[in-house]
């Protein structure tokens, strides 16, 4: 059964779920082997129907195919006991902000200490781009860099249910 708008539990349940910007997310299969371990819902979002685990704590979220639709969409609904898995640097921060735990695809958290530089870099890079100054893309994802993020999301999940929250009802 597909879900199309998972409603954030009321705030006074301290649940985990684990959202997956999925629009070119290169670790969704490690994310959904961590949660799942875990008994964590996850919530895949993206523009267009992608393939996910036939799992009853999988769900996606298909959303219109709009430049922030799928940003929205997370960063409404995110709070703390969520984790965020992006690379998006802007959604990073909205989450951050709400509380949530950001892991971008190569296992580097985003904080509220390093969210700040985070996007003060991405602006830099953006504007250089806009210039002409910088042509190439980012490195190919690495085996070191999918290996960090098993461990960082698991160092996740496992932080947060030591915080006393739970997984979220399917």
């Amino acid at each position: 059964m597909e879900r199309l708008d998972p409603e954030p539990p009321s705030a006074d349940a301290p649940v985990i779920r684990v959202f997956i910007d999925a629009d070119a997310c290169p670790v969704k299969q490690e994310a959904y082997k961590v949660a799942l371990r875990h008994g964590v819902p996850v919530i895949v979002v993206a523009n267009a129907p992608i393939a996910v685990p036939r799992d009853p704590l999988v769900s996606r979220a298909v959303v219109p195919a709009s430049p922030d639709a799928a940003d929205d969409f997370i960063a409404e609904r995110a709070r703390r006991g969520d984790v965020v898995v992006t690379a998006d640097i802007p959604l990073a921060a909205r989450c951050v902000k709400a509380g949530a735990d950001v892991i971008a695809p190569s296992g580097r958290p985003f904080t509220t200490d390093s969210i700040g530089l985070a996007l003060a870099t991405r602006n830099l890079f953006d504007e250089l781009r806009s210039q002409g100054t910088l042509t190439s893309g980012p490195k190919p994802f690495s085996p070191r860099e999918r290996s960090a993020f098993l461990s960082a999301l698991d160092l996740a999940i496992v932080r947060l249910k030591r915080a006393g929250f739970r997984p979220a009802p399917v």
